[in-house]
């Protein structure tokens, strides 16, 4: 059984273009953080420490708790070395197990492979034990192990977060491509949300972006949402502890209520989705969710942040019936939402000229494999410049 207080080194992991803002949650939680790479920040910790970070964290992937490092040469060496680990003691005999492995090695050209090896190493280990040997697969709803091997060293760690903590729970009806939930945060965080100032979503599709947005305002631990995690099936594992890491984070909550979060879409099955998804993240109360083209979009009185995640096609026949929709976009920054801060998400340079307003910063983020940009807007009262001239200050902007 491992120590709930034994520290070792944590990682965590999250989606390309979010480590800033991991960085900035971690420290804000007041740990000390001693590496920084492109999609992990590292820390020492206890299990205890993963308890709060898995149900805190809101632009994370995973954390990792390392169990062993070694040097490594080959599969037969990784085997052994795998071997000597204490399963027994860190695994129940009866639990699914799930082994998860990246990296470069030259002996490597398979990493199914190196997890069928350290599959083999635990039950092995654990049938010498136990006279059983536990179940194994690819779902992450039991124990989760995560193997990295570069060069001649590897890294064995338990997933305490066993499925992605992106999968809140809320979000029982996703409605087409909706975007993820550690992605909406960083979107969100990125545009200096609080909950002070009133926030606008039109064309909100499933709610997403609304949905955390409540999340931060009031303060709330998203992975409170989510009842099972992989730290939930080690051997020995504390559940006092962890009711009260749940019932301490569970506390913590803004005062107040936030300034208006407005969403809104075309589609009705969108806002009954996201409606929906709302409730079940028990937000819903904080959201005034709407039918209606984004244009028509209700403002509260005083300005805020709007933020805007349009469709983006990929192909040129996508791209070309979407020009009309960010020229509009446009015209709905320019026409309606003077004095606010507009924000668009899009993962298509071509049709973000399309908008034909000068953007005061741009943000870099990834959709799965898709390159995109949040393109801010300040929006000045009183500006009244024609689009012509909007457009040409906005070509001599560097592209997005």
């Amino acid at each position: 059984m491992l120590e709930l207080d034994a520290p070792n080194l944590l990682r965590i992991t999250t989606a390309p273009g979010l480590v800033g803002y991991l960085e900035q949650e971690v420290a804000a939680l007041g740990y000390n953080i001693e590496e920084v790479h492109d999609t992990t920040v590292a820390l020492t910790g206890s299990l205890r420490v993963c308890m709060r970070l898995n149900l805190r964290l809101r632009t994370a992937l995973s954390v990792h708790y390392l169990l062993q490092s070694f040097p490594c040469g080959g599969p037969d060496e990784l085997y052994a070395n795998c071997l000597a680990i204490p399963w027994e003691r860190i695994i129940p005999p009866a639990e699914y197990i799930c082994v998860d492995s990246r990296g470069d090695h030259p002996s490597i050209d398979n990493w199914m492979y190196v997890n069928q090896r350290v599959k083999d190493a635990i039950v092995d280990r654990m049938a010498e034990h136990f006279g059983t040997r536990p179940t194994s697969g690819p779902d992450r709803h039991g124990v989760v192990l995560n193997v990295y091997w570069k060069h001649d060293q590897c890294s064995v760690s338990l997933n305490t977060s066993g499925e992605k903590l992106s999968q809140r729970g809320y979000r029982k009806i996703p409605h087409k491509a909706p975007m993820t939930e550690t992605l909406a945060a960083g979107v969100v965080l990125a545009t200096g949300y609080t909950g002070e100032a009133p926030l606008v979503n039109p064309m909100c599709g499933s709610g997403t972006l609304a949905i955390e947005a409540a999340l931060i305002a009031t303060n709330r631990a998203p992975g409170l949402l989510r009842s099972n995690y992989g730290l939930m099936h080690l051997a020995g594992f504390d559940e006092a502890a962890w009711r009260q890491v749940r019932v301490d984070e569970g506390k913590i909550r803004s005062k107040g209520q936030p300034a208006p979060i407005v969403a809104t879409d075309i589609d009705p099955k969108a806002i009954a989705a996201a409606r929906q998804n709302a409730k079940t993240a028990g937000v819903d109360h904080l959201i005034d969710f709407s039918v209606c083209d984004f244009a028509d979009t209700p403002l509260p009185a005083t300005a805020g942040i709007l933020i805007v995640n349009p469709e983006y096609g990929r192909r040129l026949g996508e791209t070309q019936a979407l020009r009309k929709t960010y020229e509009r976009l446009g015209d709905f920054l320019k026409q309606r939402c003077a004095g606010w801060t507009g924000y668009i998400f899009t993962g298509n340079p071509i049709l973000a000229k399309s908008v034909g307003l000068r953007t005061s910063r741009k943000f870099e983020f990834w959709n799965a494999r898709i390159e995109c940009r949040l393109l801010k807007y300040d929006l000045y009262t009183g500006s009244k410049t024609p689009r012509r001239q909007a457009e040409n200050a906005s070509a001599s902007q560097p592209e997005v």
